[in-house]
C-alpha cells in the first residue's frame, strides 16, 4: 500500500477563543497533491503552519512523514519545503546571499544555490538586494529557498499569485505536480487548482466542507465554499 504523507486526525487549532481549523480529518499519500480551497479567514494558512511545525494543534493529531508533530517536529523540518506569503529571506541581502545562508543551515553545496538561481530566471541579479526586486522575483527567490533542500513535502500557499507567465513556467518543475513530490497547496483557482491536484478540500470557517477526488470537484462546488 502507498505510504501516507500527511495523516490529520480531528486536527484543531485556536487563536484565542477562535477556532481557525475545528476537527479536520484527512490523509494525503506521498506524491500526491493536495489542494485547499475556501475564502480568506478559512483555515488554509493555518494549516499549512501547523504542518509547517510553524503552529503546534491545540486538539487532535497531525502526522507528517511519520512523525507525530507534537513530539517530534524536529524530525521533519528538514524534510518539509515551506512557501507562504512572506519570503523568509533577508531584504537587505542579495538572493545568492540568501540562499547561500539557508544552504549552510541545511548543508547543501553553493553549486546548487547557483543552479537554482539560473532555472528560476535570476542569476543576472542573483547579487542584488532583494529589495531591489519586483514581488515576482521575489516570488522566484523564494522558490528557490523553498526547494534548496530537495524536500519531500511542499507546503504552498498560492505559489504563482505573483508570477507572470513565463515565470511559472521557470517554477513549475520545481514546485509544480511534474516535480513529483508530496504537495499541499491552497489556491483560490478552482480550473487550475482542481487540474494540478488529486484530492481537493475545501475550508470554511475552519471546517471541512468538501473533501474528495479532485477528478470529481465541480467549479460549481468550488464556488459554494465562497457564497
Amino acid at each position: 500500500m502507498p505510504e501516507t504523507a500527511v495523516e490529520l486526525e480531528g486536527l484543531t487549532r485556536r487563536y484565542g477563543g477562535r477556532e481557525a481549523l475545528a476537527d479536520v480529518t484527512l490523509s494525503l499519500e506521498r506524491g500526491r497533491t493536495l489542494v485547499v480551497f475556501g475564502p480568506n479567514g478559512a483555515g488554509k494558512t493555518t494549516l499549512l503552519r501547523v504542518l509547517a511545525t510553524l503552529l503546534r494543534p491545540h486538539a487532535g493529531s497531525a502526522r507528517v512523514l511519520g512523525h507525530d508533530l507534537a513530539r517530534e517536529g524536529w524530525a521533519v523540518r528538514g524534510r518539509i519545503g515551506f512557501l507562504g506569503h512572506q519570503p523568509l529571506m533577508y531584504r537587505d541581502l542579495s538572493a545568492r546571499e540568501n540562499l547561500r545562508f539557508h544552504a549552510r543551515l541545511h548543508g547543501v553545496s553553493f553549486e546548487r544555490v547557483d543552479a537554482l538561481l539560473e532555472r528560476v530566471g535570476l542569476a543576472a541579479r542573483a547579487d542584488d538586494p532583494l529589495h531591489s526586486y519586483s514581488r515576482g522575483m521575489v516570488q522566484r527567490a523564494a522558490v528557490a529557498r523553498a526547494v534548496l533542500h530537495d524536500p519531500e513535502l511542499l507546503l504552498l500557499d498560492e505559489p504563482t499569485a505573483n508570477l507572470d507567465p513565463h515565470a511559472a513556467e521557470l517554477v513549475e518543475p520545481l514546485i509544480g505536480r511534474s516535480s513529483g513530490r508530496t504537495r499541499v497547496v491552497t489556491s483560490h483557482d478552482p480550473v487550475g487548482g482542481l487540474a494540478d491536484a488529486d484530492v481537493a478540500l475545501g475550508l470554511r470557517a475552519g471546517r471541512v466542507r468538501l473533501l474528495a477526488d479532485a477528478a470529481a470537484v465541480t467549479r460549481e462546488q468550488i464556488g459554494e465554499l465562497y457564497r
